[in-house]
């Protein structure tokens, strides 16, 4: 599945009209590579002239720095990143993008719906929201360089994953089981002396 239908990039340039000096037409003439020098340009948008020293070239189109906003949030589209997304017509920021057409996942914790836009941390398959990605047996948070395990499909912390380790270690090997009961035998009797 094809998640972006088309997806622009923003560049902001000099009109060269406006500029005298040559230092910043040699910056302009790199800036505006593909077509972009000489005449004044039309604004894809409002379909004015554009006059001011700087322009926006996204989609093979030139627009005036208000004029290329997104559709949902009406946020200035090249203030907020070099990247745009056009689907049905509409040009989109990031953002108003995945919360409209991107896919979303359920948390492998609590199995709630985690939005196409919101922050998650992964675990092999799993996806999970931030604030259930914990030890799913003693639902200690987890802090960067915190070591977790995923044992049957669950996070779990150093402490808990041994302590599964231990119980499963003595599960299948019941030799291990006696020798326990016999130290644990053992420390109660010297307790009682």
């Amino acid at each position: 599945m094809k998640l972006l239908s088309k997806v622009g990039t923003v560049v902001k340039m000099l009109n060269t009209n406006e500029t005298n000096n040559n230092d910043a037409s040699s910056v302009t003439q790199g800036a505006l590579a593909g077509g972009a020098s000489g005449g004044l340009k039309e604004c894809a948008s409002c379909g004015k002239r554009i006059t001011e020293r700087f322009l926006l070239k996204a989609l093979d189109l030139f627009w005036h720095e208000d004029c290329l906003k997104c559709g949902c949030c009406d946020c200035r589209l090249g203030e907020v990143g070099s990247t745009l997304y056009q689907k049905a017509n509409l040009i989109l920021c990031k953002r108003d993008y995945l919360r409209l057409f991107g896919t979303t996942g359920y948390c492998a914790a609590c199995t709630k719906v985690i939005p196409a836009f919101e922050m998650v941390m992964r675990a092999k398959n799993n996806v999970y929201h931030l604030e259930c990605f914990a030890c799913q047996q003693c639902n200690h948070r987890f802090c960067v360089g915190d070591r977790f395990y995923l044992c049957d499909n669950k996070i779990l912390c150093e402490y808990d994953y041994e302590e599964r380790q231990v119980f499963a270690n003595i599960a299948y090997n019941p030799s291990s089981l006696a020798h326990l009961r016999r130290q644990v035998t053992l420390q109660v009797l010297w307790i009682r002396e």
